[in-house]
């Protein structure tokens, strides 16, 4: 099978799985889940476990992270993907699987000129304030009752589908990491371990990654190389 049409295809499995699921077979609704929503939302976190909160809030850090790839990505292959993005920051991997799904395929080349809003979100400094964010989570998560959440995971629909969001999230990273590596001609092969690592790998990748390549068609290898990897 075309390595296009497989990331389609696992693509589209993850995101039925995980719609059916949800609509299926999660818990049933809390009364309380929007008065927790809204004490998350809020910072109102007194009572609530610690590992909640950071999970809550890591929900909020990833598609800060998707959004610049992603972006490029879609650039490079003449669609728009600011809506999936935009989308992103409420409803998560429901809203990124079908950009996977419904992406064009590859052009081959690069674009004529990278937009200027692309370019600045490529800077690696920005990648600083999401890694103390993440450093603060991590830290609050160690605080939080592993017990406690692993309860709340088997009875809240609420808990169970953020946490199952966020691993969607974490997995599917690495397939865009791997990507605008090779847009960038960084064959590194750290990347794809770094990739899997929760929010962390994302903002190791974006600081230390390559420049972006200035406009150019591709060789004939790299067009290989990149229908080998799409």
């Amino acid at each position: 099978m075309d390595s296009s049409l497989l990331k389609r295809s696992l693509a589209a499995i993850a995101w039925l799985s995980l719609v059916s699921y949800t609509a299926l077979l999660a818990p049933p609704d809390d009364p309380q889940t929007w008065d927790l929503i809204r004490r998350l939302s809020l910072g109102q976190w007194q009572g609530i476990n610690l590992l909640i909160v950071a999970l809550f809030n890591a929900m909020g850090l990833w598609p800060l992270l998707y959004g610049p790839l992603l972006l490029l990505d879609g650039h490079q292959r003449g669609w728009r993907a600011w809506p999936f993005a935009i989308a992103s920051f409420g409803a998560g991997a429901f809203a990124l699987l079908p950009y996977f799904v419904f992406r064009p395929l590859p052009t081959g080349s690069l674009p004529v000129a990278w937009p200027p809003l692309l370019q600045k979100l490529d800077r690696r400094w920005l990648t600083l304030p999401l890694g103390i964010a993440i450093a603060l989570l991590g830290l609050l998560a160690l605080q939080g009752d592993l017990a406690d959440f692993v309860q709340q995971f088997q009875t809240s629909r609420f808990i169970q589908v953020m946490t199952l969001d966020f691993a969607c999230l974490t997995l599917l990273f690495p397939v865009l990491l791997l990507e605008d590596a090779h847009r960038r001609g960084d064959r590194r092969r750290i990347w794809p371990l770094i990739g899997f690592l929760p929010l962390l790998g994302a903002v190791i990748y974006q600081g230390w990654r390559l420049p972006l390549p200035k406009a150019k068609s591709l060789s004939a290898s790299d067009e290989a190389t990149a229908a080998a990897i799409s």
